[in-house]
């Protein structure tokens, strides 16, 4: 194992790293936010309001995320429309269409966590609420939602995890995010194994940091919810 260039290239692939988590933590937030009216709707009892989002999370979810990713890249660019459009400058940059399809399907995959933990509340609760007065809305804001976090925050944070790992596609659209970076420098190093080991650290540091991130929270949510009994 050759260090001396390991060393040498940490700067570099430090900037991959950055690059990966600014990818990862947009795509987890905006994925959260579009998540959100995504599975209170797939856990409605309508089958007209959950048609839509099950459309939506049957596609993402049953497609791989490379596909995804070289349909918006490559594929957009081929209607006039898209090119014409005030979208044009950012959906023509490799940064901004990663985004977008990291985020499309992190939603998915969140919708359904979020589902799943809805439907774990248990009947009493969401009942008590009613029975004091609260419409369904403040419910689901007050009681449901707050109680749904708690309960899908682990799958949550696997999600996360996993589109960290799942970021490493980005290299293909030509973004030098981690393991851009990497193939990169190997292309001038001729050392692979020095390389890979060297971003494998970082994906290894980064997936500590944020599992004891999220730890962290899940204990404070316990704690919360102990408080608030």
């Amino acid at each position: 194992m050759n260090w001396e260039i390991i060393i040498k290239w940490l700067p570099r692939l430090a900037q991959g790293a950055t690059l990966t988590l600014e990818l990862v933590a947009i795509a987890v937030i905006a994925g959260l936010i579009i998540a959100i009216p995504l599975g209170i709707a797939r856990s409605s009892r309508h089958w007209y309001v959950r048609a839509l989002p099950f459309g939506y999370i049957f596609f993402f979810r049953g497609t791989p995320l490379l596909v995804q990713l070289f349909l918006v890249y490559y594929g957009l660019a081929q209607f006039d429309a898209v090119r014409s459009s005030a979208l044009w400058p950012y959906l023509r940059d490799p940064f901004w269409c990663t985004v977008l399809t990291m985020t499309l399907h992190t939603a998915a995959y969140i919708a359904e966590i979020l589902r799943g933990a809805l439907q774990a509340i248990p009947r009493g609760e969401i009942e008590a609420a009613r029975a004091l007065g609260m419409s369904r809305a403040k419910a689901m804001l007050y009681i449901m939602l707050p109680r749904a976090a708690r309960i899908g925050l682990p799958a949550y944070s696997n999600e996360v995890i996993l589109m960290l790992k799942a970021s490493a596609l980005a290299s293909t659209v030509t973004l030098l995010e981690l393991t851009g970076m990497a193939r990169t420098i190997i292309a001038r190093t001729y050392l692979p194994v020095e390389i890979f080991f060297a971003a494998g650290l970082f994906y290894l540091l980064i997936s500590f940091l944020l599992v004891q991130a999220f730890k962290q929270l899940e204990r404070w949510l316990r704690v919360d919810a102990c408080q608030g009994r």
